[in-house]
């Protein structure tokens, strides 16, 4: 991955960890403020329900500012939204989305947890929310966090008094946080922790604000007695940032979801709302909390000799605050607390690192390796300074092994080493933990209890430098890596990672057989290690055939791939299923499928699932068969209408003047089109000229906000916030004779059975009277939603803009999403019947 600019202004000392990050060098500015952070033995626990909810000002105040211990629990990782950088979504855009918070918090200074809780789209209602997740579990969860992180205070992002207002998912994870404040000292409540201490927040508060009240006068005019007012617009000289520049950097590794954000400067004001605990008297949030050494017994010492370190810092010269380290080293060991201690002992090591200027690092020959392998892990250690270092030894985690070396760290000279392991049989893969099992629409299944909360898969192959510092022996723990040069990018670090053996992937996650003739299925079969062999077969369901049953694969060398293909005949009759691969080699199977997710704003993964794909035969006809494709935010529905035989081209913004759209049979824009691409009013003309000449354009779902174009429209449409967020809510027929409901598929009940999510978003809900309605829905208790598909003669051509989520349901291989698609494509193209009124 890329190494980021901001890395000069990044604490070092954070307990959340990117694996693809190379090492930290703080300057001197920075390691003062990381000993006054030492100094400071107070928590903030702040939650909300998705990656990009949090509010990064606040998380940087206190972590920068206050200096407290600051976490922010997300209840999903955001499987459920858009993605604007790609075409992944659900569990894969909640891996991106998770890799984004851990960037943010890499740069606003706080750490990162989650629940097993899976966003499985829009609510509107908690008590939907809470119906679909496990709410036990999910209580469970939050409650376990707090027993663990022990918080003295807790800070909920929305508003647990207004159900029904907002994202039923935003009310749920302040119902959460209410009920978890008290249940975390309830002995009563037990959760998965092997040791379940109880523990007692002093307060929690409701991070209020304008927009929570209505208008901006009318928060004016609201009692504020009940609120902190906090001036969070702190300028930190040792970064050159103000915190809400932190913050806005924080924000903006929100890719994904769009939201980059621009810092501001000068004074910066959040309110709290005091919910429950204790008031604070003199409206500090930490008022009655001991947030000093002495909250620990025997800390007192401690304490005494870390501020005598930060008074008599040099910050020309670091290293001499290194003996005093070593004696605040040595007293937080000596004292008798297990939650505070392990807690100081890391960040008070990683200042000694620094003061050193301690350059520590192991890196593999190579991004991945099989379970079983032999690797060389090459390390280096150099002491940029005149303190006293010896390299005692370096061991692995997992491995029996130690290498003992005994080398004095002579002042600014690398020391470079070599060593060859063997990696034990049973070492688990590297793969996000809450998708190596299969789960349910709410929640992730976690087979590991200790796994639960925690971001990441921790690594289960690191090393152990084993260093003597002026003669104090301290181990420093080390991610093993894995590092190139790059002629563009220069340094470029990647995780070091455990594969299987051999993996086979599908080249489409569904295959769609719109007759029963066969079809060929290709596969890419890789491997992890040199000189292995096999054989890969099919699983299908019984009424589908395979050919050949089943095939060889050879490979000489780690890293090789192969195609296989297969041939797959479908049944008569319409049926879904889904197809495995069973890959064998010696006596072992494999049904590994690897997905690699690559951006430069995260560090690269590799996401082991299990190997399949859905297989549907759908009864379909067709008219036309030249699709023109202009991207959006990113979706997959051009491979999805080449499954049903459509020939679809993909067009940039040159290719968009009317000489070449008039081939086309019809011309769809991606999802979020006229919100993403900035020359969309430059070319739009040119799409409602290729209808007016006769063409087909199919507008997608976008946002009411940034628009790129006046209107998305040739007729007036006004977009609104309007959704039907039940997959299976009812939908009613209420234009049974429209073309686009007959031709060249019958559109029945039935074909809006099995979609997944939602039915779609942003519907309409204004539209000039040339536009016909064919359709309508609306969740439980609400008034129907006529919007979802618009339909208007436009010249000669035909113009239609949907809502519906059809980027959501053709990568889920819905049948009737890819009929009623095709209808759409196909209208005006039938010669035996009227075309639709002018």
């Amino acid at each position: 991955m890329k190494k980021s600019i901001l890395v000069v202004f990044i604490s070092l000392f954070l307990c959340t960890t990117i694996f693809a990050q190379a090492p930290v060098k703080p300057t001197s500015g920075e390691i003062y403020e990381s000993l006054k952070k030492l100094n400071f033995l107070g928590s903030v626990l702040y939650i909300a329900a998705h990656p990009d909810d949090e509010n990064t000002r606040l998380i940087s105040y206190f972590s920068n500012d206050v200096k407290a211990r600051t976490a922010y629990l997300s209840i999903t990782r955001g499987d459920g939204g858009q993605n604007l950088i790609g075409t992944e979504i659900r569990e894969l855009l909640g891996v991106i989305r998770t890799q984004e918070l851990l960037a943010a918090r890499k740069i606003d200074g706080g750490e990162q947890f989650f629940t097993r809780a899976n966003d499985f789209g829009f609510s509107k209602h908690p008590d939907e929310t809470l119906s679909i997740w496990n709410k036990e579990k999910v209580l469970k969860d939050v409650v376990a966090l707090i027993r663990k992180f022990k918080p003295d205070v807790i800070i909920n992002r929305f508003n647990h008094r207004t159900p029904g207002k907002t994202h039923g998912q935003h009310t749920s994870s302040a119902i959460l946080g209410i009920e978890a404040f008290d249940l975390a000292n309830d002995s009563s409540f037990k959760t998965y922790l092997p040791a379940d201490n109880l523990w007692q927040p002093k307060r929690l508060f409701f991070n209020t604000s304008w927009w929570f009240y209505g208008s901006k006068e009318k928060f004016e005019e609201a009692d504020k007695t009940n609120l902190l007012r906090l001036n969070i617009g702190a300028f930190y000289p040792y970064k050159g940032l103000s915190n809400s520049e932190i913050a806005s950097l924080s924000r903006s590794q929100h890719q994904s979801q769009g939201f980059g954000s621009t810092g501001s400067r000068g004074d910066d004001i959040e309110y709290l709302e005091f919910i429950k605990g204790d008031f604070p008297s003199n409206k500090n949030i930490f008022d009655g909390i001991d947030t000093s050494w002495n909250r620990i017994e025997g800390g007192k010492a401690v304490a005494e000799m870390l501020e005598k370190v930060i008074k008599e810092y040099d910050f020309n010269k670091p290293s001499k605050s290194i003996d005093g380290l070593l004696e605040v080293y040595n007293r937080i060991e000596n004292l008798n607390e297990n939650h505070w201690k392990p807690i100081k002992l890391k960040e008070v090591k990683n200042i000694i690192l620094a003061c050193a200027g301690l350059y520590l690092e192991a890196v593999a020959n190579d991004s991945y390796a099989s379970a079983s392998a032999d690797i060389s892990v090459n390390f280096e250690a150099i002491n940029r300074s005149d303190a006293i270092v010896e390299l005692e030894a370096v061991s692995f985690s997992k491995l029996n092994l130690i290498n003992e070396k005994k080398m004095l760290l002579q002042p600014n000279n690398s020391v470079k080493f070599k060593m060859d392991i063997s990696l034990p049989k049973d070492m688990p893969l590297t793969s996000p933990y809450w998708l190596l099992k299969k789960g349910s629409l709410g929640m992730y299944e976690v087979s590991e209890d200790s796994n639960i909360g925690l971001p990441e898969t921790p690594k289960t192959l690191k090393t152990t430098f084993v260093l003597k510092i002026s003669g104090e022996t301290i181990p420093f723990e080390k991610n093993i890596v894995y590092k190139y040069n790059d002629p563009v990018k220069g340094e470029v670090y990647k995780p070091f990672e455990i594969l299987p053996e051999v993996s086979a992937t599908f080249n489409e996650e569904v295959y769609i057989f719109s007759s029963n003739k066969e079809q060929k299925v290709d596969l890419k079969i890789k491997s992890a290690k040199k000189n292995i062999s096999g054989n890969i077969s099919l699983k299908v369901p019984p009424n589908w055939k395979v050919y050949p049953k089943e095939q060889s694969f050879q490979f000489k060398n780690k890293g090789e791939e192969q195609l296989v293909e297969f041939q797959l005949t479908p049944p008569m009759e319409q049926f879904d299923g889904i197809m495995k691969t069973e890959v064998r080699v010696g006596d072992e199977l494999f049904n590994n499928n690897l997905i690699e997710i690559n951006y430069n704003h995260i560090p690269f993964q590799t996401i082991s699932m299990p190997s399949e794909a859905k297989i549907v035969r759908l009864n379909i006809e067709k008219k036309g068969q030249l699709i023109g494709y202009i991207h959006g935010a990113g979706d997959l529905v051009p491979s999805s209408l080449r499954q049903i035989g459509y020939t679809v081209v993909e067009l940039n913004e040159e290719d968009i003047y009317p000489e070449k759209l008039k081939n086309f049979d019809a011309v769809i824009l991606g999802i979020r089109a006229y919100n993403t691409n900035d020359r969309a009013k430059y070319y739009q003309k040119h799409l409602h000229d290729y209808v007016k000449t006769g063409g087909t354009l199919i507008v997608q779902y976008n946002t009411n906000r940034r628009l790129k174009v006046d209107t998305v429209a040739p007729y007036k449409i006004n977009i609104s916030r309007d959704r039907v967020a039940d997959e299976n809510s009812i939908v009613s027929i209420t234009n049974p004779t429209h073309e686009i409901l007959n031709f060249p598929n019958k559109i029945t009940m039935a074909d809006f059975e099995g979609w997944v999510q939602e039915r779609g978003l942003y519907f309409p809900n204004e539209w000039d009277e040339n536009f016909e309605t064919v359709i309508s829905m609306h969740d439980t208790n609400e008034k129907p939603k006529n919007g979802s598909i618009l339909i208007t003669k436009f010249g000669k051509g035909n113009f239609i803009y949907t809502g519906l989520s059809f980027f959501r349901e053709l990568p889920a291989g819905v049948p009737g999403a890819y009929k009623l698609l095709t209808n759409m494509i196909s209208i005006g193209k039938n010669t035996t019947k009227k075309p639709l009124k002018d």
